[in-house]
């Protein structure tokens, strides 16, 4: 009897800890995710879309011309921001960005993530900084 439900959880178990990525196109995005780089970022071109399953958690990868990567989760929410120059404002929590102009004053925030306990920032002179999920400052990161 164990060795029968061994040979059943075997395939389920590869099933689940797959890692599966593939381009698809801009319109496969969640609208979620077209409304917010058409408002933040409506300047620039994707240029490449990347839908990422990995252990059944979907996460949608869009690269845009200035060499900006911006991830999505499936419901099409931003959860992952990095660029080679300042991130538009708009798309950091206002609290963040009060912070850093106080604080940081001629700094920008060049990347942002938001994880299930809080936010992390990387500053222009390679400062990072984390933030629990209502913007507060926590520490410097090290």
């Amino acid at each position: 009897m164990k060795k029968s439900i061994f040979v059943f959880m075997l395939p389920l178990f590869f099933l689940v800890s797959c890692k599966k990525e593939k381009d698809i196109a801009v319109n496969d995005l969640p609208a979620t995710s077209n409304s917010f780089i058409s408002n933040h970022f409506g300047a620039l071109q994707i240029t490449k879309v990347v839908k990422d399953i990995d252990n059944l958690t979907v996460t949608y990868e869009v690269y845009l011309s200035d060499g900006t990567k911006l991830e999505f989760d499936k419901s099409g929410t931003i959860t992952d921001m990095e660029s080679k120059s300042a991130l538009p404002e708009s798309t950091l929590p206002a609290t963040i960005v009060s912070y850093v102009k106080d604080n940081y004053p001629g700094e920008s925030i060049f990347e942002w993530e938001k994880g299930s306990s809080k936010q992390d920032i990387k500053l222009s002179n390679g400062v990072e900084l984390e933030f629990d999920l209502n913007g507060n400052f926590l520490r410097v990161d090290v």
